[in-house]
């Protein structure tokens, strides 16, 4: 492909035609910049604007001594990595969805936020958040000791990390993140421009010495999940949390973001590295447990974080729409959703997979949320294998970063029935037969 323009803006938009259209595929090459501008006939300067641009589009990444590379993964990809059609009689344990089953019903609510309304209409110079949602909101995080002085409301867990990633890092600046991790906010460092740093995560969170490392390496940000960690499910430990916010001590201008979108469906106790740093955030997403078009998250931290982010939204959206906060105010006032419930459905799902899949010498990883993660030797073998077997799995590579390749298995839309020939697939995808001895 020959690439033409003479200004930034034209070099990216031609580049950015290419990929779309199919002219570079993912992982194809972009010419070294000195190169380019030779070709062209620009300064090197513009070329380089323009691989920045396609960086900040989410387009190509920068990696290394590889240099500038289409991504694998376009940020125009679905949210969700699994099967897109899911063939018929085949089960679907790709989406990473919550169970319809335990969702609430918002009828009840939306006619009660219509109810007290009574015709009446919130303007545009109404406070952005609803006094009732500030008490609910201070209250949920006060109930597990997270300070909330300065608190705000968002449009779930992704909007609030990318609000806080804009407002609190530049592009270049490196970030920390889990490996493996949630896939959508690893493209989303990767588009803002931002270099990942990956920290392995066993089941109690992120590994204490990988953390160090990645401070010393100049960390400017740190992105950590309580509990539900996607795909592994790890649940951060109190034990852990400490060794954590040690490892952050001296480092008082790294920006610390927690992500807890297991609120309401993971009844574990909540350990936290709030004030583990001068910048932090905890953002509390409602979507998995009250549902995902319910598209609201609570955000709590410093003032200064909280009122970048406040600024950021003001000159966007505003704010997040008081039906929805008004809706979830009476879901959780009527208590709607059981934690305890929740969390046994999922958990005893989650346990006969892991149990059958022992019973075949595989381990599977997952002390809380959706999913099981499973090690397997070649991903595409065994996603294509399972498919044929009437299974759709999501292949671990858009969660990976340096880590062992894996399959993710949803099973919050299994039955604890399915779990025996499941495992017994999984063996097969991988070549192992018969139970371990």
């Amino acid at each position: 492909m020959v690439i033409t323009g003479r200004g930034s803006h034209e070099i990216a938009d031609n580049v950015e035609r290419a990929i779309i259209t199919g002219g570079m595929g993912p992982g194809a090459a972009l010419p070294p910049i000195r190169d380019l501008a030779g070709e062209l006939g620009v300064n090197a300067s513009t070329v380089a604007t323009a691989y920045r641009l396609l960086r900040d589009r989410g387009l190509v990444e920068t990696a290394g001594r590889r240099g500038t590379r289409v991504r694998a993964q376009s940020a125009k990809a679905p949210r969700e990595p699994g099967v897109r059609t899911v063939p018929p009689g085949a089960r679907d344990a790709s989406n990473g969805n919550p169970d319809p089953r335990l969702l609430p019903d918002l009828g009840a609510a939306l006619a009660a936020v219509a109810a007290a309304r009574n015709g009446r209409h919130p303007l545009y110079d109404a406070p952005a958040l609803s006094p009732r949602l500030l008490a609910v909101a201070r209250e949920l995080f006060a109930s597990d000791g997270v300070p909330a002085e300065e608190v705000t409301a968002v449009s779930g867990a992704l909007d609030a990390i990318e609000r806080l990633l804009r407002s609190g890092v530049r592009p270049g600046d490196a970030v920390a993140v889990e490996d493996p991790g949630w896939h959508s906010e690893l493209d989303l460092v990767a588009s803002l421009g931002l270099r990942r740093l990956p920290v392995r995560v066993d089941d109690e969170g992120m590994l204490v010495e990988d953390l160090a490392g990645a401070l010393r390496s100049g960390a400017r940000a740190v992105i950590v999940t309580n509990r539900a960690q996607n795909p592994m499910g790890s649940v951060l430990s109190a034990r852990r949390a400490a060794a954590l916010r040690a490892a952050l001590a001296g480092h008082d201008r790294v920006l610390t973001i927690e992500d807890d979108h297991g609120f309401g469906f993971v009844d574990r106790p909540f350990a936290f590295l709030a004030g583990a740093t001068g910048h932090w955030a905890v953002v509390r997403s409602v979507t998995k447990s009250y549902g995902p078009d319910l598209r609201l998250a609570l955000l709590t931290g410093d003032p200064v974080t909280v009122d970048r982010v406040r600024a950021g939204h003001r000159l966007g959206p505003g704010w997040v729409s008081h039906v929805l906060q008004e809706a979830f105010v009476e879901l959780w006032r009527a208590g709607a959703v059981d934690p305890a419930r929740v969390d046994a459905h999922y958990s005893e799902r989650r346990a006969a997979l892991i149990g059958a899949l022992r019973e075949h010498g595989l381990t599977g990883r997952g002390r809380s949320g959706l999913n099981v993660w499973v090690e397997v030797p070649e991903e595409a073998t065994a996603v294509a294998r399972l498919l044929a077997d009437g299974w759709a799995v999501t292949p671990g590579g858009r969660f990976r970063t340096g880590s062992p390749p894996g399959i993710r298995v949803t099973v919050s839309g299994l039955d604890v029935e399915d779990m025996p020939g499941l495992a017994a697939d999984i063996a097969a995808s991988v070549h192992i037969s018969g139970p371990h001895v």
